[in-house]
């Protein structure tokens, strides 16, 4: 079904979240979701979890499916945000906060303390990924991981240990750990 993704582990597995039709919104594949929590451990719980550029919200989804305390959902798009919403609301997710705001106002406007991060900003906007990893580690626990997502390799900051770097067709996606 076209504009559709599945939960692929935890409680809410097999649901399936609707979004809308926007250009550039390319959910993570379930093949690399499921790598990606296979490098996570599967569980997620007592992690405060943020999904920066959330999209879809599939890996925010998948955070709550495998017990994050709390998550954190981000996007620019009001109907990325409003459709991330209608999803909480129809899985009676209460423990995902739906914010949209460009992810860089957030962080800078926000206190919290994550300790998993989601980072798959728009392939097309290059300047995302660097503008964010510059105010990011104030916002990361000791041993956070960030799971980072691009159209290319991206090389790992300072404070940073990359742990798994793996290719799925032209997507690059990495799972590092923050250092202080």
């Amino acid at each position: 079904m076209a504009n559709t993704v599945r939960v692929i582990g935890g409680d809410l597995r097999g649901r399936t979240l609707r979004f809308p039709d926007l250009e550039g919104l390319r959910p993570t594949p379930d093949r690399v979701r499921e790598t990606l929590f296979n490098w996570l451990g599967q569980r997620l719980d007592g992690s405060a979890c943020l999904d920066l550029f959330t999209g879809s919200a599939a890996l925010a989804f998948e955070a709550v499916s495998r017990g994050a305390t709390c998550v954190d959902a981000v996007d620019v798009n009001e109907k990325a945000c409003a459709s991330a919403q209608e999803n909480c609301r129809k899985a009676e997710v209460a423990n995902m906060t739906v914010t949209c705001s460009e992810a860089t106002d957030f962080l800078r406007q926000n206190k919290k303390i994550f300790d998993v991060v989601f980072l798959d900003p728009p392939f097309a906007e290059n300047t995302l990924m660097e503008a964010v990893l510059a105010v990011l580690p104030r916002h990361l626990s000791n041993g956070c991981r960030i799971y980072v997502e691009a159209a290319q390799s991206i090389e790992v900051p300072q404070d940073f240990k990359p742990l798994r770097i793996a290719k799925a067709g032209r997507v690059h996606f990495a799972l590092w750990e923050f250092q202080r």
